[in-house]
């Protein structure tokens, strides 16, 4: 980037639906499904260590999450409406598929400026973050505004034939619906300014089936069968994903992880307990420098990272001046390494 020139994060914030469908909640819905299978009691809690999910109230779309979350954000940065140049849709959901959800967030916050769409699994936003700092760095804008709405409990799977049905339905059991908005600005790029100091990603595309929604897109198209419309875990695809991510981690971002190792605080894509205690192994993250705000709030897909930064900013984990490591872990399989120095 340009000596003079550096995105700055200017204001996180989040949205999370009132809303709360406890594991045991799930179960019962399952149970009233109809279905030939129904897990016993407990079960999902023992694999997932999740304790609820929030979810969105009928007729809120994926754009009135980020809506929520950015009203929030240009407040808390100090930003009026008329000063966002660029206005960024990240995330795994959508209103519609045509036009970009982008458009319809614009209309609603009664923006007038660029916007598009980013979409890349849970990597979303931060993949947003790479895109609104080359931007700025060359000068095409100085305010972008990155707005995430998740709808993810739409793709839980409710009728289960079989336990083999179940485990390839787990990680719906997981997801939340919820809103997140990122407000990055211009600024100075001086060694102790505050800014995105560091991005690298990377991943491994043969993985691309590991875990998928397929419904909607030209391969299943307006499928109505429940293995298309929900999310499904394809074999131990997602477990071999998951153990060779942090391997190319290594490789490929071996100087951006020690720099996010020392960093005040780091978050990291969570999807359950178990993986949420295994990747931070696997990663040798400090704990005491890391949350896990997966077992509270489920995984809130692309909205987990900014989740988590807005929670150790709450609890004054963090402040100005800090460094922050975001590690984004998504299907497809990718990842994403960025510094930030509040």
């Amino acid at each position: 980037m340009p000596d003079t020139r550096r995105a700055r994060l200017a204001a996180t914030a989040v949205h999370l639906p009132s809303r709360y469908r406890t594991m045991g909640a799930i179960r019962e819905r399952i149970a009233a499904s109809g279905g030939a299978y129904v897990p016993p009691a407990g079960l999902l809690e023992d694999l997932t260590g999740v304790r609820g999910v929030h979810v969105r109230d009928e007729g809120v779309q994926a754009s009135d999450l980020a809506v929520a979350a950015a009203t929030k954000a240009l407040e808390a940065a100090g930003a009026g409406i008329g000063e966002v140049d660029l206005l960024l849709f990240a995330a795994t959901s959508h209103d519609l598929l045509e036009p970009a959800t982008a458009h319809i967030v614009a209309a609603k916050l009664g923006l007038v400026c660029p916007v598009f769409d980013i979409k890349n699994a849970c990597n979303s936003v931060l993949n947003a973050v790479e895109t609104a700092c080359a931007f700025i760095a060359v000068g095409r804008y100085r305010t972008v505004l990155i707005a995430c709405g998740e709808t993810l409990t739409e793709t839980t799977r409710w009728r289960l034939p079989d336990h083999e049905a179940l485990l390839r339905a787990m990680p719906g059991y997981t997801v939340s619906d919820a809103g997140a908005a990122l407000v990055l600005t211009a600024g100075p790029a001086g060694e102790h300014d505050p800014g995105v100091l560091s991005l690298v990603f990377g991943g491994d595309p043969t993985a691309w089936e590991a875990c998928t929604v397929a419904g909607g897109g030209s391969l299943h198209g307006r499928s109505t069968d429940d293995e298309h419309t929900t999310l499904r875990l394809n074999g131990s695809l997602l477990h071999d994903a998951l153990d060779v991510l942090p391997l190319a981690l290594e490789v490929f971002a071996h100087r951006e992880m020690e720099a996010v190792r020392a960093s005040t605080f780091i978050a990291f894509h969570q999807i359950s307990m178990p993986q949420f205690l295994d990747t931070s192994a696997k990663l040798c993250l400090p704990a005491d420098r890391c949350l896990a705000t997966v077992a509270e709030h489920g995984n809130c897909g692309a909205a987990s990272l900014p989740l988590q930064l807005v929670a150790a900013q709450e609890s004054d984990r963090v402040e100005p001046g800090d460094l922050v490591g975001l590690i984004g872990l998504a299907s497809g399989a990718c990842f994403g390494v960025v510094q930030v120095r509040l």
